[in-house]
Formats: C-alpha cells, structure tokens, sequence
C-alpha cells in the first residue's frame, strides 16, 4: 500500500485520468440505475401500495388486468384471507388547462386497497375521486372538474395520495360506481357486478385458491413482470449497466497494462533486490483499489449532486442500496482488470528487463 500510494502521488496527472475515467463510469452506472428504478416506478408504484400477495384475473387475459372481465359474484370462488374488487380504465383527463394520461381504479373504500389520503379527504360519493399527488406536478389541485377523452362523465378531486403511478399513468382511485359510469356510460346499471379483477392478500400464495377453472392466480411480482414494456424496459437499462461493468474492468486492464509495460525495468530492479512478486503484485491490486474506490466515490457524489437539479418530470429514483451494491461491483471488476498486469510482473525476467 505504501508503495502504491507513494506511485500515485508522484505520477498525479496520470493517475488523475484513470481516476477521471473511473468516475465517469460510475457516474453513469450510478445515474442509469436510478433511472431504471424510476422507469419501474412509473408502472408499478400503485401496485406495490396494495401491499398484496396475488391478483386473481381471467386466463384469457394473459395476466393483462384490461383485458380481465369478471363478475363481483366470482368473490365467492376465491379462498383468501383478504380480498378487494378491482375495475380499471385508463383516459385522457383535462381540468381545463392541461391534459395528463390518468389510470382510473374503481375499488370498495371499506377494502384495502383503498390508499391513505395525504392531502384532502377521501372520496364519499360518485364521480369524488382521490388522486396521485404527481398529478399536482402538472397544475392539477383539489376542487378540479376533469373531463374525460373516454366519457361524458365529469370526476372531480377531493383529495391526494402519496405518488401512485400504475402502468407510466397517475392513478385517480373511485367508487366502483364511479369506473361503471366511465367504461359503460348509460350501461352501467346493466354492468355494475363487472370488474377486472380480484386483488388477494393472504400469508403465502399456496393458500389461495379459486374454485373457478376460467380464473387464474398471478403472483403479484409475475403480474407487474406481464405489464407492457415494464420488462423489456428493465432488461435493456440493466444490459447497459451489464456492459459498463465489462467496459471499466477492460479499460483499468489497458491503463494498467500500458503503465505496467513502461516500468518493467523498474520492476526488474526491485526483483533483482529481493522484492518479492506477492509484494509488487499487491502493490499494484492496492493501487487499483484506491483508484476505484476513488473513482466510485466521486461518481456517487456527482450522481447524487445530480438528482438535486433534475426536474420532477425526469423519471430517476435512486436506490442506495443498489448504488452501493453497482459501486461495489464497479471496484471489483477494476481489480480484476488489474490482473493482467499482475501477470506481467510474475512473467520478467529480472536480468532481461535490465539488460543483462
């Protein structure tokens, strides 16, 4: 360590580039992992409120909750210590002044998927509906009359809650009466026991039961997997962050292969004098261990300096837990980068590298 540290000190400029490249890495695996934990929040933040255990839809729904129509009467088919209704419609809402893409849920207040009311009241009557609080983003207030691209109805806000974005859409919560009056218009009498589905909450999955061969139970984390683009989303921003990880350990194993090349004579010397291989070969894993974690900690001090300046609009969430987990990964492929020059140094030939 001694000598590794003594070397960077001496070589500043050098170093500093290595470090600089590190850093942005880091910066970048930092910032594409927040951003892939915000595009998942886009789509599955009011899911996650149920705080549920399974989903029960149609089978010919493919696991798709707008394609899922079924009877309030299917209650009774399902064994499940807790149960909720569940009918969903997404619309385009305007207050006058500003369009937003909504996602309405028609749900029982007295059930638990009613959400907790942080601003305002919760709804008492039809057409009252409790909205996400990203919607005050867009200019949306309580009081606010929204009309519908998809009806003639007219929803009006009563109240907020903590963000609750289902599917990319900030989800206005009803009574199922309310989601009737959107979907079916002048039907909806004739079609106030449909739903879309039954949301279930139980100890394990394995106690929930459906005596009805036409309904399946969907896991809850299988049923967020099966939402549009939510998956294929995920994989591509995770490849990135894949490849960036390939990328640092390449780019380490370059600087310090071609660092490692011109001082081979120097290393010659030292190993003529006794120095051992195990000794020089942890100097130079200490040296990479302090130019990544180096590197890492700035590019998590810039990520995190980042976030304070970007606007709501801009959809990055940063997990630390991830981060620290990505910074440590970022430091080890580094050291292992740093392997071939290791390798180097245990292949010279002391009299060769100093012309003997």
């Amino acid at each position: 360590m001694f000598l590794a540290w003594n070397e960077i000190k001496k070589n500043k400029l050098r170093f500093f580039l290595i470090v600089g490249v590190l850093m942005l890495v880091a910066y970048l695996v930092f910032f594409l992992s927040g951003l892939a934990t915000g595009l998942a929040n886009l789509n599955r933040e009011a899911v996650d409120k149920w705080n549920a255990t399974a989903i029960v839809l149609t089978e010919e729904s493919d696991k798709s909750l707008p394609q899922s129509f079924i009877s309030t009467e299917e209650l009774d088919n399902i064994e499940a210590k807790d149960k909720a209704i569940l009918g969903q419609i997404s619309a385009i809402a305007t207050n006058g002044d500003t369009k937003q893409n909504v996602s309405i849920f028609g749900i029982d207040k007295e059930e638990f998927l009613m959400p907790s009311v942080s601003e305002g009241e919760e709804f008492s009557s039809e057409n009252e509906v409790v909205a996400s609080d990203n919607l005050k983003d867009e200019g949306f207030k309580i009081g606010d009359e929204l009309e519908l691209s998809s009806s003639d109805e007219t929803l009006t806000i009563v109240g907020f809650t903590e963000s609750s974005r289902f599917n990319g859409a900030p989800v206005l919560y009803g009574e199922l009466a309310t989601f009737h009056k959107v979907k079916f218009g002048e039907a909806a009498e004739a079609n106030e026991d449909k739903i879309n589905g039954v949301v279930v909450s139980d100890d394990s999955l394995s106690s929930i039961e459906t005596s009805n061969k036409d309904l399946q139970v969907t896991e809850i984390e299988n049923f967020i997997e099966n939402l549009p683009g939510y998956t294929e989303q995920s994989l591509t921003l995770n490849f990135m962050i894949y490849f960036l990880f390939g990328i640092s350990s390449v780019i380490v194993a370059i600087f310090l292969y071609v660092l490692t090349v011109q001082k081979i004579s120097m290393f010659g010397v030292m190993k003529a004098q006794g120095i051992s291989n195990g000794y020089l070969s942890v100097s130079v894993i200490a040296q990479t261990f302090l130019l990544a974690f180096i590197g890492v900690l700035v590019g998590f001090g810039l990520t995190i300096l980042t976030g304070q300046f970007l606007p709501s609009a801009v959809p990055v969430s940063f997990d630390l837990t991830t981060m620290l987990i990505y910074g440590a990964v970022l430091i080890v492929v580094a050291i292992l980068g740093a392997v071939f020059s290791v390798l180097t140094i245990v292949k010279i030939d002391p009299l060769k590298a100093i012309g003997g």
